[in-house]
Order: C-alpha cells, then structure tokens, then sequence
C-alpha cells in the first residue's frame, strides 16, 4: 500500500464557492477506481502550521498508482486545486519494502511533469510546495 497525504491552504483570493470546488474534486479523485480508500477534510493539527486542510489517498502497489495518477478524474481535478493552493505539503508512507521504492514514485511523478508540462508549471507556480526530491522543485 503506498498512501499519499497532502496538507495544504487555499490562496487568500479564492472564494468559499471555489473552496468547495476543490474539496468536490479532491472527493471524486480520492474515489478514483485505483483508490483503495481515501479522506479529505479540514486539518486539525497545529494551526500555527499554516494549513487548513489535508488530503490523503491509498493505493494498493505502484501500478495502482500510476494508473490513480493519469486517471482523467485526476487530471481534471489537478486542474481545479492546484491553481487555487497557496501552500501545498506532500507526504507518503507505505508497507512495501522494496528499496528503490521511493525513486520508482518519484519516476512516476517526473513522467507526469514531462508529460504534462502545464500540470508541472502549475505546480512550480504555488507560493510554498514541498513535494518529495523528484517530484517537483523544492521551495
């Protein structure tokens, strides 16, 4: 099982409507067919972190995921959140052991970014991501 966690915050400017949207989309993707289970709600942890909302989606192994990542939900989801983040944290755990785990995900993502180039860009434009090595610039 790899789990993907994501905690995030809304850019000041997005309206309450476009709030919702975002939680809509994250909703329908983390019930994608290649998602075992997944939640998305308000963050309760330590407000003076910053984030006001977290994400997470589990899928059974690597194929799972590459298949959840170029899901068309996915990708018309990405196009909703990303452009409305201000600050974005991603995290994973998994049970797998493999040792080239890590650098086999984060080939998924780099495919993904060369594949879609505006779906990278999109990333890189939020004011504070950090996203594993790999995946996306670090800021």
């Amino acid at each position: 099982m790899i789990v993907n966690i994501l905690r995030f915050s809304f850019r000041d400017d997005t309206t309450e409507a476009e709030r919702e949207e975002v939680l809509a989309a994250m909703r329908r993707t983390s019930t994608s067919e290649w998602a075992e289970f997944g939640a998305v709600g308000r963050d309760v942890g330590d407000p003076a972190e910053g984030f006001t909302h977290t994400y997470l989606a589990g899928v059974r192994d690597l194929d799972a995921l590459e298949r959840y990542l170029y899901d068309p939900v996915h990708l018309r989801g990405d196009d909703v959140v990303i452009p409305r983040l201000a600050r974005l944290v991603s995290l994973r755990l998994s049970d797998d052991p493999a040792p080239d785990l890590e650098e086999r995900i984060a080939a998924l993502h780099r495919g993904k970014r060369a594949k879609y180039p505006e779906w990278a860009r999109q990333l890189d434009a939020i004011p504070d991501v950090r996203l594993r090595s790999g995946d996306a610039a670090v800021h």
